[in-house]
């Protein structure tokens, strides 16, 4: 599993104030955007680091035809999402 941190765009639905992924998208190596369905978010888990507090998701997605496990952060201060691992 690669471990990056890069900020991402996500399109999220809020229930009760607590954001739900749908679908992100990312900057391939190669430069280009490609959108990324989350088929299922398997864990959801909150965190508080040096007063950073943020959501931490476990997803389920395909990318490029293939069954990842990626680890989404959503920092509720800036309300900004990044990809974690890969």
């Amino acid at each position: 599993m690669k471990v990056i941190n890069q900020e991402v765009e996500l399109l999220c639905l809020f229930d009760e104030g607590i954001p739900n992924p749908i679908r992100l998208r990312l900057t391939n190596e190669e430069g280009q955007k490609q959108v990324v369905k989350i088929d299922k978010v398997l864990q959801r888990d909150f965190e508080k680091l040096a007063g950073n507090r943020m959501y931490v998701y476990t997803c389920q997605c395909s990318i490029n035809e293939r069954l990842r496990m990626i680890t989404l952060k959503y920092e509720m201060d800036t309300c900004k999402w990044f990809i974690y691992k890969m």
